[in-house]
């Protein structure tokens, strides 16, 4: 990959989306309990799934934003986005913690 092509690619990447921090916070929520119906079969906790799911918001608008404009995104694209980032994190939370119980 040219160098030029990179740097369009990383000045493009970030993390906004045209929702507020309130609705993020719901759209975390939200997102956090699917994803943990989605990796684990239960949700987390109300404030775990609120954490789980603007983590994964911003995991999933950083990642998505490589190859969309995630910035003009409303609610519905924000949910995806944040189940999607949300379902990544839990996963690799799932590794990591498989590999330390297996030492």
């Amino acid at each position: 990959m040219n160098t030029l092509v990179a740097d369009e690619i990383l000045a493009r990447s970030t993390m906004t989306t045209s929702v507020g921090w309130i609705a993020y916070l719901v759209i975390g929520a939200i997102a956090g309990f699917i994803a943990g119906k989605i990796v684990k079969g239960s949700g987390q906790g109300f404030f775990m799934n609120i954490v789980i799911g603007v983590i994964g918001a911003l995991l999933g608008g950083f990642i998505l934003s490589f190859f969309l404009d995630t910035a003009g995104g409303g609610w519905w694209f924000t949910l995806f986005t944040a189940i999607l980032g949300s379902v990544i994190l839990l996963w690799i939370v799932g590794k990591v913690q498989g590999a330390t119980s297996r030492s």
